[in-house]
C-alpha cells in the first residue's frame, strides 16, 4: 500500500522515527542497527515501508534500502515470525549479517535476537536457505561491472565455501564476512585462494 515514504527526519527514537510527508508526521518503527545511519533531524530521508494490519492495530516498519525490506518480507514469511520479531532481528544482526548466518546454517547467530529460539532460528534458515543467493552476501555493496564472461555464481560458491570453513576454525559468522568480502575474489580463485587471503585479514582485525 505505501511503498515508501520521503521528507523532513523529524523525531529518531530507540525503536522508530517520525518522517513528514504532505504535511503528516508518520511513525515508521526501524531496527535499531540503522540508527546510526540515519541524517540529521529536519534533514531528507527516504525509507521504504510496510504497512502492517493486524487485529490491536496498523503499523509502519521501515528500511533504508530495498534490500533490507525484502529481508524483513522474507522473515515475516516464516512461520511463527511476526513483524515485531523480524524487527527484533534485524535489530540485533544487520541484514548482511542475517543472510550470511542463514547460508552457512549459523542457528547460534541467529537465536541471539531477542524472543528467538533454536527451534525458530533452525526454522528460518530451512525457509530461508533457498531463497537468499551467495553472492547477494559476499558482493553486498560491491560496484560490480558484469560482463557475459563473469561467472558469479562460481565466484560465489568459492566465497561461500571459505566462509563455512572459517565459521568451521571457530570465527563467528559476522567475522567470516567480513573476511571474505575485503578479498577481492576473481574469476579462476578456489575456495583455498580466498580461504588465505581472508586469514591474512583476520589476522590484522
Amino acid at each position: 500500500m505505501i511503498s515508501y515514504i520521503r521528507g523532513p527526519l523529524e523525531e529518531k527514537r530507540e525503536d522508530s522515527v517520525v518522517v513528514e510527508a504532505g504535511n503528516i508526521g508518520y511513525r515508521i518503527f526501524i531496527p535499531s542497527s540503522v540508527l546510526g545511519e540515519l541524517p540529521g533531524l529536519g534533514e531528507e530521508v527516504k525509507i521504504y515501508t510496510y504497512f502492517s494490519v493486524r487485529e490491536d492495530g496498523m503499523s509502519l516498519f521501515g528500511f533504508l534500502s530495498r534490500q533490507d525490506l525484502e529481508m524483513f518480507r522474507q522473515l515475516i514469511g516464516v512461520n511463527g515470525v511476526g513483524p515485531k520479531s523480524a524487527l527484533g532481528i534485524l535489530s540485533a544482526l544487520k541484514p548482511d549479517v542475517l543472510r550470511l548466518a542463514v547460508i552457512s546454517s549459523d542457528a547460534k547467530a541467529i537465536s541471539k535476537a531477542p524472543g528467538i529460539g533454536a527451534k525458530t532460528a533452525q526454522r528460518i534458515i530451512l525457509d530461508l536457505k533457498d531463497k537468499i543467493k551467495a553472492e547477494d552476501v559476499l558482493f553486498a555493496g560491491a560496484d560490480l561491472e558484469e560482463s557475459p564472461k563473469t561467472d558469479l555464481s562460481g565466484m560465489a560458491e568459492a566465497g561461500k565455501e571459505a566462509v563455512e570453513a572459517l565459521t568451521a576454525l571457530g570465527y563467528s559468522a559476522s567475522e567470516a564476512q567480513t573476511a571474505v568480502k575485503k578479498v577481492a575474489i576473481t574469476e579462476g580463485m578456489t575456495s583455498e585462494d580466498v580461504l588465505k587471503g581472508a586469514l591474512k585479514h583476520l589476522a590484522f582485525l
